[in-house]
Formats: C-alpha cells, structure tokens, sequence
C-alpha cells in the first residue's frame, strides 16, 4: 500500500488517552471514537517482578477503569507488534472489556523463529490462531463510526504494523520521539534497511498526522512525551529526518545496535505475547514456567 491509496481522514480525530507504565517505558493508549462510546486499547502492560515470577494487573487495572468510567465500549486491543520488553495484558482486558484482539499476519514468522528459540513443543500453534484478527498491509476495520487501518511497518520485528486511526496512528517500536530516534533491528527477523523502508511508509503520511509511541526514555533527562507529527519526525528526527538516506542510515542502526544490551524482559515477554498474552501451558504439576534458552539470544 502507498499513502496516495490509503483511506486517511485527518478530519476525524479521536480522543486518546495514554497510560505511561515507569517500570517499562511503555504508553499504552485508549482511543476513544469522536463520534460514538466505542474505543480500542492498543499496547497494554501486564505487570511482572521478574525477580519473584509474580504477575499482577495494576497497569492494566488503570485501563479498565477509564473505560468504565467514560461508558466506552471496546471494541479492539491491537498489538502493534510482539512487544520484548513488556507483557500484554490483552487476555485480562478482554475477559473484562470484550474486544477482538488483533496483530500483524506475520506473527506466524515470529512465532516460528521464537518457538524454536524456547524449544517450544508441537501443541504451539505457529498460526496465529491466538489471535481473533490478523492484519495484512492496507486492511481496514472500524472503531465505532471510525475507519481505521494498517500499514505493514517491519524492520523492528517482522509483524510490526502501524495502526492509523483519523488522525492518529499508532506507530509501536517503528519510531520514537524526534530527539529519541527510531527503533533497534537487530532482533531475529529485524532488518535495518526494511525498517528506513518501513518509516518512509509513515513520514508519507499527512505532515499534520499526530503520532503515538510505544516508548520514551526521557533522552537527555528531558520529561516523557509521546506523541508528535509526522512533520517534527521529518524535520527532527535524529536518524531519519528528511535527507537522511537508507545507506547512512542503516550504517548508523547497525553500529548503534551492536552497543545495545537486551531488554530486560525480552525472555518472559516474547514467550508471553507470541502467545497472544496467555502464559505458556501448566506442566503435569499444574505449574507454570518461563524457559531461559542459554546463548540463543
């Protein structure tokens, strides 16, 4: 899909709510249609102290309670992508709220590349099938009386998708704030030059497009935003402002990316959302485990 073919309505533009969670640096979003109660909830948190295994719902609970609190009605949870350094809370959410739960088609790479990582069994399904929607580039649905849409986005992971809502789109790990840059790619499945690629796919988008991050880490001691437009992206942007070109990009992603450390919860967070969110299967014990694969990662 190009902009030039893609349903964008700037003119609707809905009420969005962010939820930042300190212990990951993650915004999860509630996006409210303008002209009616219903919303969806993109990228929650589920709580883990790593250290002690135990999980809890305190992030997700913040969600719950504006929802009811303004009557909305869910409709969607849309995973930009599987998150490696939080948990979802879909599961828990959609117990409470109702709500399709939906990810890029190309969960099935990730679940394949990272069911053999953790030497996941064969009762893993690597289909998809955990999900209630998967989303191919350029796939419409609405919230309430809002089209909505996706953009294939990879680079990052193979199923990163952006989500455009009105004047809204929702951009996961692609991108973050201009003085913050733009994603690592060296995960299994990533590619420096797809994800040059992939961020041209937004900056094409309207200059006056609000954007959404997943992330922000405050650089420079700055306090924590979120959202920005694709014109201070194409203007601003560290890595990948206007005149940047995919060479001298990819030689900067790669260089930077070599110094990077994994995220702290890469293990228990991919095992949990190439799930959907679900925990991984209770053994004959009726225990619950998170497999630490040595040098695989």
């Amino acid at each position: 899909m190009t902009a030039s073919n893609l349903p964008v309505d700037t003119s609707v533009k809905p009420e969005v709510t962010a939820f930042f969670d300190p212990q990951t640096n993650t915004i999860s979003y509630v996006v409210k249609d303008p002209a009616s109660k219903a919303c969806a909830i993109v990228d929650s948190v589920m709580d883990i102290d790593y250290a002690s295994g135990r999980l809890s719902h305190a992030s997700a609970d913040r969600i719950i309670e504006h929802v009811t609190r303004e009557g909305l009605s869910t409709e969607w949870l849309i995973e930009t992508h599987v998150h490696a350094d939080h948990l979802s809370a879909a599961p828990y959410l959609q117990e409470k709220l109702g709500g399709k739960l939906g990810i890029g088609e190309n969960i099935t790479i990730v679940q394949d590349t990272f069911g053999k990582v953790f030497n996941e069994g064969t009762e893993f399904q690597r289909d998809g099938s955990q999900f209630d929607k998967l989303f191919k580039d350029g796939d419409t649905y609405t919230v309430g009386g809002m089209t909505c849409f996706a953009i294939h986005t990879p680079g990052h992971t193979p199923a990163c998708m952006t989500h455009v809502m009105g004047d809204a789109a929702f951009v996961g790990d692609t991108l973050f704030m201009p003085d913050g840059g733009t994603a690592r790619a060296d995960f299994p499945g990533g590619d420096a030059a797809e994800l040059y690629r992939s961020i041209q796919k937004v900056l094409a988008l309207p200059r006056d497009m609000r954007l959404f991050m997943c992330h922000d880490y405050g650089p420079n001691g700055r306090d924590i935003r979120w959202e920005t437009t694709v014109g201070d992206e194409r203007e601003h942007n560290i890595h990948v402002r206007d005149g940047v070109t995919e060479a001298e990009f990819v030689a900067m992603r790669t260089g930077r990316d070599a110094t990077l450390d994994m995220p702290k919860l890469i293990i228990p967070s991919i095992q949990v959302n190439m799930r959907a969110g679900q925990l991984p299967p209770k053994d004959e014990s009726g225990k619950t485990f998170l497999k630490v694969p040595i040098n695989e990662l």
